[in-house]
């Protein structure tokens, strides 16, 4: 269609279907549909469809491919949680960064207290210098710490050596997908902000204090090209942190939730934007409207989605202008 120069129209899969379900009898054929989406093009004012641009599109995906495996990361981290706990729970601490390579790497090495013990210092020393990376070099003040923490967890530790083997071999599998997860991560990382430094709002945005460069690259791959939204009420809407209506005869709730229909991405970016300004009042003016809310007796999370919807109004005049 785009080739022929034709006009189209995308519309949300939740109206076409409510439409559909308007009808009392159960009908589902080409012909039916096809009837029903004149009906509601005849009804409804919308707009031409927009082709958004192929860059934007491409950090949409990088964004959300990197939220995805994040979040793979972070149930193999609790998984990898309760397997220690039943093999060296006093591990934890040791390294300082759990999650560290060297951390992940020498855990490999040696899986359990008795491991450790039988092992002389000069070894584990060793270990620990093979394995720490050469751009970042550590002294050996630091090094030998590192092994009388491991010397003394290892004598603290209630399970000298477990009694199921299955323990070790899955502890083994988790510290692998871990070390794989972060080095795809890290991949990512790298490759969104080479794409995301292409924008020249990429860095406009960023001057909001709150936003680093992971969140202004998540908004700006959600919201795409500013040019869909003429007010900022719609980019809320998109968001979808418009608070929803319900009112009914002389009844009308003041207590209305959020309708949480858009881009769920977009939203959760937006309230870690806020709850990063809020941290140490890095955003002042965030922080007193957030403060004003309190103070008119809103809730927290009231307040956050309300600091939220101010953000976008900001991002919006930046964007257009």
């Amino acid at each position: 269609m785009e080739e022929h120069h034709y006009l189209y129209i995308v519309i949300n899969p939740l109206i076409s279907n409510r439409l559909r379900k308007s009808n009392l009898r159960k009908v589902k054929t080409d012909a039916a549909d096809a009837y029903l989406l004149g009906e509601l093009y005849d009804k409804e004012e919308f707009e031409p469809f927009k082709k958004r641009g192929v860059q934007l599109l491409n950090l949409r995906y990088l964004t959300r491919q990197y939220e995805s495996l994040s979040k793979m990361c972070v149930q193999t981290k609790l998984q990898f949680q309760a397997v220690l706990d039943q093999v060296f729970p006093a591990y934890k601490g040791v390294f300082g960064a759990m999650y560290s390579g060297v951390s992940l790497r020498f855990l490999k090495s040696f899986p359990t207290s008795y491991s450790i013990l039988q092992t002389d210092k000069q070894t584990l020393n060793a270990k620990i210098k093979e394995l720490l990376s050469s751009r970042r070099g550590r002294s050996e003040v630091w090094i030998n710490e590192r092994v009388q923490r491991l010397l003394e967890a290892a004598k603290q530790n209630p399970f000298e050596q477990t009694m199921y083997s299955s323990h070790l071999i899955n502890l083994n599998v988790l510290i692998t997908l871990i070390l794989q997860y972060q080095e795809h991560l890290a991949k990512l990382e790298q490759n969104i902000d080479a794409l995301a430094e292409e924008i020249e709002e990429y860095d406009l945005i960023q001057s909001i204090p709150g936003i680093g460069h992971k969140i202004a690259a998540t908004i700006l791959s959600e919201i795409g090209e500013i040019d869909r939204f003429d007010h900022p009420q719609r980019l809320v809407a998109f968001a979808g942190i418009d608070p929803s209506v319900f009112a009914s005869g002389k009844f009308t709730a003041t207590q209305n939730r959020i309708t949480k229909r858009g881009s769920r991405q977009l939203r959760y970016a937006l309230v870690m934007g806020v709850q990063c300004g809020l941290i140490r009042s890095r955003n002042m003016r965030l922080k007193e409207f957030y403060d004003r809310k309190r103070a008119e007796g809103k809730p927290h999370k009231v307040a956050l989605v309300a600091c939220a919807n101010k953000l976008v109004h900001w991002l919006h005049a930046i964007l257009r202008n």
